[in-house]
């Protein structure tokens, strides 16, 4: 048996791979296990489908503030802004609903991120954007070789390696809306410490942050064919933080910083745990496991969910319809919204590489455990009261997935079958009520690709998609079981990656998605739209493209053209079959802007590196009756265009010193991004200033 380091080539892209990426300060690295679902640049000729990474210069260089911008230079993507600082993002892919990250499967190095992907997929936690040196997003069956969400796409956020000598950088960053920003890296001999301390205002008056981010990474040598990567995570959030937005009264007359809820507190606390073993099985054969657990404490006190609640009472609820200041001390009531999650699992991956090409194979155990009680306290800042929900839902599931990629002279063609089986259930502690069911589904996909030479490579890709529903979704609070349809849909891709020269790289693709049935989520904590379902149809163009030009220049875009986002029924809600209001087929579905691009241009020549970008979203509608003028609760009207600058600067000095000088929302500009719960804006203008150290 050889040493594994010979068999790193064997993980292809889409499985599990043993990788070594380049440390920030450019010191060698330990060759560190993990599953990417892309890998290396040199790894998109074989992907049967398509792919962008975004690599740690990028992230390092534009001075990426939140993951949303960072996503946003991906094709086929739509972020949606919340609070300002990219904490719970709304990620959409290729026209699905961003709302809560529901249709997407976020994973880091491999391993599910989301707190409940299963039970709960909804994002009310991410970790900064910080945290990462690279950020791969796959679409297309081989999504199928991940899920549990396989409509839209997988994204997988790469942390840094550990180096093999010692050491590591200070980084420092201070601007206006009370920014802060302080990160400790260090590493050798296989472990790295990973440190980041980040506070400042978000979108709007009274949503501040403070957030704490530890990891902790080391990686060994178990014997010449094994090596074994450890993970732990410490993370905590303590923000002022509303879940209500604007009235559109409240909008016009106060402006869109605007928000009273000075009482409303979020509050987190997540750890988790992952290890991730690698064993060359035999010359051919890499087998690689991930074991991982994670707790989550969420703790959300609040006095509004929605422009329209009436928590306050009906004259509160009227004040704010009329545009008329309220005062949330006046207000003898406030939520507390608690959950508890935790999740474990394990998932061994075998990738073999054989003389017709390449066979993957894995199987994934996992288990959810959700606590949710609400609190509803007598007082603006209480913190005891009444219980008026009391939850324990439990998920297990178990999935597996087979490929195999038969390479035939410049052609591949890649046949994948994914299976998933999940057991819900719901158990009411106040009452006593319970009720459990069972979801099961199994997706087949195949992918081709053509290579006629080194720059060309032709794809194309057919898959079924599948994303289970939420516990709470198919178990009601007495334990009876809604009969939510399972969600199907057929995609389709036709693409092309073209790389003329090694200073230019462009992809394009032709999407389709056909849904036999859209789960479409309802407005959340309260919001006046039920869970719903029925046919839809997206179809459209993405375009990106980087390129290296003459005397340091240099230019990239991503593109996507959405102009089918239709419902091809009327949505119905789930548990009445009554159409949603306004809902007919021929109506294109909310939150799908018909365009999306950003491009940047740039100058990096020896110790400076200097870049524009503009980030565009086109206009888009926001609920299912596609209301064009906004309504006084400002939960429905179409949401306009809006395109924001930002720039960066990064000057180089030694070695050891650098500075860079950032300005996000350069022209800031005041823009609409949400209407779920009211209006929801962007984020101001935020300068900052930095230095690094590397040592």
């Amino acid at each position: 048996m050889k040493h594994l380091p010979r068999l790193i080539p064997l993980a292809a892209a889409l499985s599990a791979a043993l990788s070594s990426p380049t440390f920030a300060n450019e010191s060698p690295t330990i060759l560190m296990p993990r599953v990417d679902v892309i890998g290396t640049a040199n790894r998109l000729p074989d992907l049967a489908g398509t792919g962008q990474i975004i690599d740690s210069k990028e992230l390092e260089g534009s001075r990426v503030f939140t993951v949303n911008e960072a996503l946003r230079r991906v094709t086929g993507v739509n972020v949606r802004d919340e609070e300002g600082f990219g904490l719970r993002p709304n990620i959409g892919i290729r026209g699905l609903n961003p709302t809560r990250s529901t249709k997407v499967t976020l994973l880091e190095d491999g391993v599910p991120l989301a707190y409940a992907p299963y039970g709960d997929n909804a994002s009310y936690y991410h970790p900064m954007v910080d945290r990462y040196e690279r950020i791969e997003v796959l679409k297309g069956p081989g999504s199928l070789l991940f899920g549990p969400q396989t409509v839209g796409g997988t994204v997988n956020y790469i942390t840094p390696a550990p180096p093999q000598e010692v050491g590591g950088y200070i980084q420092g960053a201070v601007g206006n809306r009370d920014y802060a920003n302080a990160k400790f890296n260090i590493g050798g001999h296989g472990l790295l410490l990973d440190y980041t301390r980040k506070q400042g205002n978000g979108a709007r008056d009274n949503l501040d942050h403070e957030l704490d981010d530890l990891n902790v990474k080391y990686v060994m040598n178990l014997t010449r064919d094994q090596i074994l990567t450890l993970r732990g995570n410490y993370y905590t959030e303590n923000s002022t933080l509303t879940y209500t937005g604007l009235t559109q009264a409240e909008f016009d007359r106060f402006g869109a910083r605007y928000n009273p809820f000075k009482n409303d507190r979020f509050d987190i606390k997540r750890h988790g745990f992952s290890a991730t073993h690698a064993i060359a099985v035999t010359e051919k054969a890499v087998l690689t496991t991930n074991l991982y657990y994670s707790h989550f404490d969420r703790d959300w006190w609040r006095q509004s969910s929605n422009s329209t609640d009436t928590q306050c009472g009906t004259g509160f609820r009227d004040s704010r319809l009329a545009g008329i200041a309220v005062d949330p001390d006046s207000c003898n009531s406030i939520q507390g919204r608690l959950r508890e999650y935790d999740t474990w699992g394990v998932e061994p991956r075998l990738t073999v590489e054989h003389q017709f090409g390449e066979f993957q194979a894995g199987v994934r155990m996992h288990y959810e455990e959700q606590r949710r009680v609400q609190i509803n306290a007598t007082s603006p800042t209480g913190r005891t009261g009444t219980v008026t929900e009391n939850n324990l839902r439990e998920t297990k599931a178990f999935s597996a997935y087979v490929s195999n990629r038969f390479d035939i002279g410049t052609f591949s063609i890649t046949p994948i079958i994914r299976h998933e089986d999940i057991d819900a259930e719901r158990r009411n502690r106040l009452t006593g009520d319970t009720g459990d069911t069972r979801v099961s589904k199994t997706t087949p996909g195949i992918g081709v690709t053509w290579n006629p030479s080194d720059a060309l490579t032709v794809f194309a890709g057919a898959h079924k998609g599948f994303a289970p529903p939420r516990v709470e979704d198919l178990i009601g609070g007495t334990g009876t079981v809604t009969e939510v349809d399972t969600e199907e849909s057929t995609n389709f891709e036709l693409g092309a990656r073209v790389r003329p020269t090694d200073k230019i790289a462009l992809q394009a693709a032709y999407f389709r998605s056909d849904f036999d049935n859209l789960i479409a989520v309802g407005s959340i904590a309260g919001g006046n739209t039920p869970l719903s379902q029925g046919k839809a149809l997206f179809e459209g163009v993405e375009f990106s493209g980087q390129a290296s030009l003459a005397g340091g220049a240099f230019t990239r875009v991503a593109y996507t053209w959405l102009p089918v986002a239709e419902q091809s029924t009327s949505f119905r809600n789930v548990a009445t079959q009554a159409v949603i209001a306004g809902s007919q087929s021929g109506l294109r579905q909310p939150y799908t802007p018909r365009n999306t691009l950003t491009a940047a241009a740039g100058y990096e020549k020896g110790s400076f590196r200097g870049e524009l970008e503009a980030q565009y979203v086109g206009s888009q509608f926001s609920d299912f009756a596609n209301v064009t003028n906004p309504t006084a609760d400002g939960q429905r009207g179409e949401i306009s265009s809006y395109t924001i600058w930002n720039a960066s600067l990064n000057y180089r000095f030694d070695r050891a010193f650098s500075v860079f000088l950032t300005a996000k929302n350069l022209g800031d500009k005041t823009y609409i991004v949400d209407r779920t719960r009211g209006i929801q804006v962007g984020m101001p203008r935020l300068v900052f200033a930095g230095i690094r150290y590397t040592f």
